[in-house]
């Protein structure tokens, strides 16, 4: 072969080359663009809601819950009686600031515990408590007709997707004359699984019979929370009873969240609450 007709050859190769790297990628686009644009295509999610629901650990559900409940003026127990307005429903409005706590007028999303489940879930937890020892065999299980139960959504409104679901469980205020002995006055439980965040609970034990290291110690640990440090304050004012004992659990970043055992003498109630 002539060396004319190899360097023509050569010539005509490079420029194939040069104009495959020019117009070669526009051309595959396009290819592809057609065979995506103006069709429908579907694709199985393995995780459905995961945007709506952001997981959080224990910890961190507990700081969240704490932080919406402080900025709420709630009455804490039946002890507070003059707070508690005969009649009412329970249902708390939106508060501005930071944190949020709202009644979830939507209902559960067919992850969360259901209104119908809410009071068997319930007395499965208080059973658990009382197999812990936390709780005494005389509180009596709750029942549709002398409670009330709200849904509502814990939400840190600057990251919305920091949110928690719970129940609200309340002996209901509508019965005049009550009786309010060996009874489940108030309870948070989450709306996944329905373990207690907090609970108030009548009981025929005394403080002198009841181990606050030893409540704290197996609720953490049915909770899933790590261990909880030394509460260093001792101010006799944090509390309307002078039978409590506070701890310090981690929160979110370098927040912490505080959790409280305490007694209330006379009417013999029983509380675990965080924060407030």
């Amino acid at each position: 072969m002539k060396k004319s007709t190899i360097n023509y050859l050569l010539f005509l190769f490079a420029v194939l080359v040069m104009g495959a790297s020019i117009w070669g990628p526009e051309f595959l686009t396009r290819y592809k663009d057609r065979a995506v644009l103006d069709r429908i295509h579907t694709q199985t999610s393995e995780q459905e809601g995961a945007g709506y629901r952001y997981r959080l650990d224990s910890n961190e559900k507990l700081y969240i819950l704490s932080q919406c409940l402080n900025s709420q003026n709630l009455p804490e127990s039946e002890l507070n009686a003059l707070t508690r307005v005969e009649g009412e429903s329970g249902e708390f409005q939106e508060v501005s600031g930071t944190y949020a706590f709202v009644a979830d007028r939507r209902g559960t999303t067919g992850k969360e515990i259901t209104s119908e489940e809410i009071y068997a879930i319930c007395n499965e937890m208080l059973q658990a408590l009382k197999d812990m020892g936390i709780l005494s065999e005389t509180v009596r299980a709750v029942n549709g007709g002398d409670y009330d139960a709200v849904l509502y959504s814990a939400i840190d409104v600057l990251e919305p997707r920091n949110n928690v679901a719970v129940w609200k469980v309340s002996l209901s205020t509508n019965k005049m004359n009550a009786d309010k002995a060996n009874r489940l006055i108030d309870a948070y439980l989450d709306a996944d699984d329905g373990k207690p965040y907090e609970f108030y609970a009548r009981t025929d034990q005394k403080w002198e019979d009841i181990d606050p290291d030893e409540i704290i110690e197996k609720w953490r640990g049915y909770m899933g929370l790590d261990a909880p440090a030394p509460y260093e304050t001792d101010n006799p004012l944090l509390e309307t009873t002078p039978y409590y004992k506070k701890y310090v659990f981690a929160g979110m970043g370098e927040e912490r969240t505080i959790v409280t055992v305490g007694f209330y003498e006379g009417i013999n109630e029983l509380f675990l609450k965080i924060s407030r």
